[in-house]
């Protein structure tokens, strides 16, 4: 299946035929890179779907041993969100990072406001100003004085409230909204972060326009994909619990059913008058690369796209 492709259980996602001592030195390998992988790109696939039109960075590579970080921010960008915060992640998708001024800058310059002060000074005018205001302060009075400090040059605020003084962390964001607002601040936006989880967001979504999304992404459940023998010398054959013989995928983009059956099965007509294509394609041929690379962008607008129908 192609990159990017939305898949179920049972059906098979890759296939390979040649002889097994040729490639059984290799299974090890692909079921790690294609079990982590899918799981990164699920998880953010299902935050960004739930976040809909607001922004949803990627902030997980500080979880992740620094060798892995570049292929979770990928899988990350793939499966939806709109940016990653590491350079190397950047530069291997083709996008510039993304982030906000950090709490090092605050306490280094003693306050929030002496920092965005800085920060407004140093920073090249076509990024936007952003604001980090859980440091020192209560949230509510310290978007207050930031906005009275950059007035329009301020395009959010981000809220990184620690787990352990957070409490109802809806109530705080939404306080702080009532402040803004009633000073004529209502073009500021909000950005959260600090152990975002899926359950959050639709809670959340009402007062934030965006997300910077760690640990529920980088630390996402691996897909548990087997790879097994299911054919040998052109006979069926397979263990117990797995349907022996080679397949074919099938979808109608008509009434999207799907099917799987037998690789000689030359079905193509769908119930609703579509016709099936298939999802399984040759990719690889006797070392020989057969599909041209999509590019991280193209493939993060297919997942969206196929997605955006899909119940969570």
């Amino acid at each position: 299946m192609g990159e990017g492709t939305v898949f179920y259980p049972y059906e098979p996602v890759m296939e390979i035929e040649g002889r097994y001592q040729d490639f059984c030195v290799y299974e090890t390998a692909i079921l790690g890179l294609i079990c982590q992988a899918s799981g990164v790109a699920t998880k953010a696939a299902r935050v960004k779907k739930l976040a809909g039109d607001r922004l949803v960075m990627s902030f997980g590579a500080r979880r992740m041993r620094p060798i892995l970080a570049p292929m979770i921010e990928r899988n990350a960008y793939i499966g939806g969100c709109d940016g990653v915060a590491v350079v190397k992640s950047g530069e291997l998708i083709g996008e510039d990072p993304m982030g906000t001024m950090p709490h090092s800058l605050i306490l280094c310059m003693g306050s929030t406001v002496d920092a965005i002060k800085a920060y407004d000074e140093v920073l090249e005018p076509k990024f936007k100003r952003v604001a980090l205001i859980d440091t020192f302060l209560d949230e509510k009075f310290e978007v207050l004085n930031v906005a009275e400090v950059m007035g329009n040059k301020l395009f959010a605020v981000r809220f990184d409230t620690p787990g352990s003084r957070r409490g109802n962390f809806y109530r705080i964001l939404e306080e702080a909204r009532w402040e803004l607002d009633l000073r004529g601040f209502k073009d500021v936006k909000f950005f959260v972060s600090g152990g975002i989880n899926e359950t959050d967001i639709p809670v959340l979504n009402p007062v934030v326009q965006g997300y910077g999304i760690g640990t529920a992404i980088s630390n996402a459940p691996v897909i548990d994909f087997a790879m097994d023998i299911v054919e040998v010398d052109g006979k069926p054959t397979a263990k117990r619990g797995k349907w022996s013989g080679s397949k074919r995928v099938l979808v109608c983009p008509l009434c999207s059913e799907r099917k799987i059956v037998p690789n000689d099965d030359q079905k193509t007509g769908c119930s609703c008058g579509g016709t099936f294509g298939d999802l399984l394609s040759p990719f690889l041929n006797q070392g020989q690369r057969l599909v041209q690379a999509e590019t991280p962008s193209r493939i993060r607008e297919s997942v969206i796209r196929k997605v955006k129908g899909l119940e969570l």
